[in-house]
């Protein structure tokens, strides 16, 4: 079979760049391992009606590449649970669960010091250029040392840096004992460089329809030109045109790929005739190890307790939890636990996170109506949730990062500065953009 374009994988970045491809008159064909569009977002309803998020969920209005297909597609950003009432909620290792905004463990000195290495840390990210960070004078100094090590140096106290590694882990991030400093300070370049990350400003939007309604919606458009159950296997490119193989021996023929792969299945990908510094620099890219698992309740009724729904966990697998929407909550495993919750038994997983639950929200949270979960890390056809950088990974994945080498192009959450919905629309558009040149 042969067409303009193949594209590899239809989550959200290849169903972007697929969507362009098609408008631009291009035939162009979607190869897609599973049985449905969306990779990483994925959504269920319930009987009464409302949809539940397994996958990626929240946005940001500095998103534009997001929006602006939100929009395309008559769907509606309305704000998400960064604007919910109530106080924040830390379950920790060595005292009670204590409510309240602004780390209430701290004391004075703590405060102080926060505050300093939060000023601190946006000097620096004001000085990164989030498109070109290779070009920074301290590049590979500030690539080499991880976040904690950096906040340790900068003199912040004890509390600061538990402070920081429970923020990582409520975004199911890697460690900040191995999260490069360069990566934490690329990522918050891209928001504008307002200080340590921070809900409000970058998961502040949802879609009122359901985020997987949006790779749905595209889904739609492209009909027939997705093949499910069509894993790939092998790709060739060459001058004269490109060859791809699927698992079932199936060959289709190219001027083009565009590669929308997440980078831990790639890895199980032959690819020839692209450049090793190319490759090398994709292989070298990282996604952390991560779960969800989402509960379902009558209603929020956390929020009578004065809570907001946003809980940081120091101990158990939870690292962190937020509000979908009404009585239904969000939940990630970080990758220090991915193991541990691998480890446990089907059949008491459940009532396992639910003691956490529990713990957290008092013994309401028992009296759960559904609960999912999504072993991200371990689904074959992604390997991971969003981008891990450690130490020296920066450097080492090079200004190759997000870059094309023609007729091989590549886009996908892990292709922008962090792993988000917005880097997956934004490289899928620009991926596209570029193979019609």
């Amino acid at each position: 079979m042969r067409h303009d374009v193949v594209v590899l994988g239809a989550g959200l970045a290849g169903l972007t760049a697929a969507r362009e491809l098609a408008r631009a008159g291009t035939d162009v064909v979607v190869l897609e391992a599973r049985g449905r569009p969306g990779g990483r977002v994925e959504q269920t309803q319930l009987a009464d009606g409302r949809l539940v998020q397994l996958g990626g969920e929240v946005v940001a209005p500095f998103h534009a590449a997001y929006s602006r297909l939100v929009q395309e597609l008559g769907l509606t950003l309305v704000p998400a649970f960064p604007s919910l009432p109530g106080e924040e909620t830390f379950v920790l290792a060595d005292r009670e669960r204590m409510v309240g905004e602004g780390f209430p463990f701290f004391d004075h000195e703590d405060r102080r010091s926060y505050e300093a290495v939060e000023g601190a840390f946006r000097e620096l990210a004001q000085s990164v250029d989030p498109g070109d960070p290779w070009s920074h004078a301290r590049a590979r100094e500030l690539d080499s040392v991880s976040v904690s090590g950096w906040l340790r140096a900068q003199g912040a106290t004890p509390n600061v840096v538990r402070a920081r590694e429970l923020a990582a882990g409520a975004l199911a991030a890697e460690s900040n004992e191995r999260t490069s400093l360069l990566s934490d300070l690329r990522k918050e370049a891209a928001a504008g460089a307002h200080g340590f990350y921070d809900y409000g400003v970058w998961e502040c939007q949802r879609v009122l329809e359901g985020s997987a309604t949006v790779a749905l919606r595209v889904a739609a458009e492209l009909g027939h030109r997705i093949r499910y159950a069509t894993p790939v296997t092998e790709v060739r490119v060459g001058s004269s045109g490109c060859t791809v193989i699927t698992a079932t021996g199936e060959r289709f023929e190219s001027e083009a790929v565009v590669c929308a792969l997440p980078v831990g299945p790639l890895r199980q990908v032959t690819v020839e005739g692209v450049s090793a510094e190319r490759l090398g620099s994709l292989h070298r890219q990282k996604n952390a190890l991560v779960a969800k698992a989402v509960f379902v309740w009558a209603d929020s009724f956390w929020e009578r307790n004065g809570q907001n729904g946003d809980v940081y966990f120091e101990t158990g697998l939870i690292g962190g939890t937020w509000t979908q929407r009404g009585g239904i909550m969000s939940t990630l495993v970080p990758p220090e636990r991915f193991g541990p919750f691998l480890a446990t038994p089907e059949e008491e997983l459940e009532q396992l996170l639910t003691e956490e639950m529990a713990g957290a929200f008092g013994e309401q949270a028992r009296a759960l109506q559904a609960f999912y979960v999504r072993r991200w890390g371990a689904d074959p056809w992604t390997r991971g949730y969003i981008t891990s950088w450690r130490p020296g990974d920066v450097m080492a994945v090079g200004p190759l990062h997000g870059k094309h080498e023609p007729p091989f192009y590549v886009c996908g959450s892990d292709q922008w500065v962090c792993g988000y919905m917005e880097g997956a629309v934004r490289t899928g558009s620009g991926a596209a953009e570029a193979a019609c040149r």
